[in-house]
């Protein structure tokens, strides 16, 4: 595996939770947090404390406990307008987590600035570089989230580069770009990503929406053109259609890119993790999710499933093991002889596709659900 490492910054517990159904309790997002820590992730937003009192509590927790891989992160704002540095409460609620990475968000679509704030767009880069800075000489490290960043570039290229130099300029440490809509195309992320590495001399990442269907090629795209900080969450979970979804980024940047994320044994653990925040979040995993669905290496078609119990690599593009999965093979009027025997060879083993025992199983199969009989969830 090659030698390039991208880190991978999970906000889950943020912008996860902003997902419609979901309400991660106290207890429930310090259970999260230990098995992300677990897993191997490099940064954890643990949520936004200048917005509510779960937050603030969580922290204070949170506070106690011993990481192993992951900084625990809280998440903010540029300060508000008619506010100070010092006497913005947010910004404030920041440094009272005491920890040392802190990342906040800023606008980069003059759009936002002038008809969503309504102030000039040069108020609002003395916002950023105001709030950043403070931050910085109150001794954190800061990660800048750009807010909207691929469609302010689109609109008016030159602000929205001028509000990643002020926040640089400021003290940021790590430039994170923020397709906030989901609306960009992968092209479009790997080409303005591209421009904005080879403009600056810090870290750059991608937080990805995925409004469009995209955040994982999105996401992959931004790394392609050098980004070696990935944000993304759990399952995908998010605000409208959701995050990037690191449980297809980790694996894809791993075994399709040669990039290394987490360890081996770590991915081993992968469907495991997702099934554990979809019942902490008390919503259905789901069947479809790719690499950690249970229908990911599942198969139906007699072809398939010949080929399969011959050639796995033939209808299987990894090892479903090597993320924690496993194959299934499924019983139905689709099915071929190999799914039979597939689903009696410990009980006869001498049976192949020829003998009559096969054959009749087959055809009373293939009857029964005619009359209306149904033999998928039959695993016995």
């Amino acid at each position: 595996m090659a030698d390039k490492f991208v880190e991978i910054y999970d906000t889950t517990l943020r912008d996860g939770s902003q997902k419609e159904g979901i309400s991660f309790s106290l207890e429930d997002k310090l259970r999260i947090v230990r098995e992300l820590d677990n897993f191997g992730i490099s940064f954890i937003e643990g949520g936004y404390p200048g917005s509510n009192v779960k937050d603030v509590e969580f922290f204070k927790r949170a506070g106690d406990l011993e990481f192993k891989n992951a900084r625990l992160v809280p998440f903010g704002s540029t300060r508000k307008a008619c506010n100070s540095p010092e006497k913005d409460k947010n910004l404030r609620a920041l440094l009272n987590t005491g920890l040392k990475v802190i990342t906040i968000f800023g606008k980069s679509w003059k759009l936002h600035a002038t008809e969503v704030l309504k102030i000039s767009a040069e108020r609002n880069l003395i916002l950023i570089e105001d709030s950043v800075g403070y931050l910085v000489a109150e001794g954190r490290d800061v990660i800048y989230d750009a807010e909207h960043f691929f469609d302010g570039y689109k609109d008016d290229s030159d602000y929205a580069l001028e509000t990643l130099k002020t926040a640089v300029k400021s003290g940021a440490f790590k430039l994170v770009l923020c397709d906030t809509n989901g609306g960009t195309l992968p092209a479009e992320i790997k080409e303005i990503t591209k421009r904005v590495i080879d403009e600056f001399g810090i870290p750059i990442g991608i937080h990805a929406h995925n409004d469009g269907g995209l955040a994982v090629a999105n996401t992959l795209a931004a790394v392609e053109a050098g980004s070696g900080h990935v944000q993304g969450t759990i399952n995908g979970y998010g605000e409208r259609c959701g995050n990037a979804d690191l449980c297809s980024v980790i694996p894809n940047l791993q075994f399709k890119m040669g990039i290394k994320c987490v360890s081996e044994e770590s991915l081993k653990n992968l469907k495991s993790l997702s099934v554990f925040v979809s019942e902490l979040a008390n919503l259905s995993h789901s069947d479809e999710q790719p690499y950690v669905g249970n229908s990911a290496f599942t198969h139906k078609g007699g072809m398939h499933i010949d080929a399969v119990s011959k050639i796995p690599r033939s209808c299987e593009h990894i090892n479903p093991e090597l993320v924690g999965n496993k194959r299934r093979i499924l019983i139905s009027e689709q099915a071929g002889k190999s799914a039979i025997l597939l689903k009696i060879k410990d009980e006869f083993p001498n049976l192949d596709k020829d003998s009559p025992e096969t054959q009749r199983l087959i055809k009373e199969l293939k009857e029964a659900e005619k009359k209306g009989y149904q033999f998928e969830a039959a695993e016995a």
